[in-house]
């Protein structure tokens, strides 16, 4: 069977078409980012009957800024409309709901890694893996596309750890045009760290811890911030270009303004500081 692979437009939260998956199924504990705890199962609070927010123009007056940094990569939308045909989590038998929670972080897991394997195959210096990249983007939608129990059986861990051998290579083929002789970051502690004006141009950042540090003015062209923490970092000015492997929600949660430069593939924060 021949895989149309999940367009770009897909892989991306659309909450009027998902059943309000991630305000179920997922738990948030009382923090800065979540003003009361749900427990994993649990409709939150807010949630209205047609499966709406009730305060989503308020979420981060209200306490619940976790909410506004949170994408699903279009998880919800493929759970809710095609694994179970539309069939929302209040119909069918009582196990019908649970089901569907079980699915859903697992699907979350796949369409991120379609969103890095998308992005993979649109950098030119990653050319001489795209034929690889194609075929795991492939692999990657058709297990989307598995029955509920499928899904349920699926050892995600092992499929993420094939696919990021793949994008470790994309990785080391981008940033070598870099030049130099790049430091590797890679899972560093950078919590609070002052890297104003830092030279951080084709950068291995995977997996840093970058919470409030303070990157103004930092350079970050063409550096990899898969799995960066970037909650509450500092980017105001600083420069983005080129940067790889970076999401919406990484963005969403850190500060910036007018005069941060960001790649192509996410959005500027409509929350964040607008320049003078």
């Amino acid at each position: 069977m021949s895989i149309t692979p999940t367009g770009s437009s897909e892989l991306s939260a659309d909450c009027g078409r998902c059943f309000a998956l991630c305000c179920a199924a997922l738990p948030f504990a009382r923090s800065a980012d979540f003003a009361a705890d749900k427990g994993a199962g649990t409709p939150c609070r807010n949630l209205q009957d047609d499966f709406r927010c009730g305060i989503h123009a308020g979420l981060r007056s209200r306490g619940y800024a976790g909410c506004t940094v949170y994408d699903c990569f279009g998880a919800g939308q493929k759970v809710s409309q095609v694994t179970f045909g539309g069939r929302d989590r209040r119909s069918g038998d009582d196990g019908h709901a649970r089901r569907m929670f079980d699915v859903f972080p697992v699907m979350r897991q796949l369409h991120e890694l379609l969103r890095y394997l998308t992005e993979g195959l649109s950098l030119a210096a990653a050319r001489p893996v795209h034929t690889e990249l194609r075929r795991m983007l492939e692999e990657t939608e058709r297990l989307t596309l598995g029955t509920p129990g499928e899904l349920g059986e699926l050892d995600v861990g092992a499929h993420r750890a094939r696919v990021n051998v793949l994008l470790l290579r994309t990785s080391e083929l981008v940033r070598a045009g870099a030049g130099g002789r790049r430091r590797s970051r890679r899972g560093a502690d950078l919590v609070g760290a002052r890297l104003t004006g830092a030279d951080l141009r084709g950068a291995d950042l995977r997996g840093a811890c970058l919470i409030a540090a303070d990157l103004r003015g930092a350079d970050l062209r063409d550096a990899d911030l898969i799995g960066a923490d970037l909650r509450d970092a500092d980017l105001a000015d600083a420069d983005l270009t080129g940067a790889f492997f970076l999401t919406q929600p990484q963005v969403n949660s850190a500060r910036g303004g007018q005069g941060t430069r960001l790649p192509a593939s996410v959005a500027r924060p409509g929350h964040w500081t607008p320049g003078p």
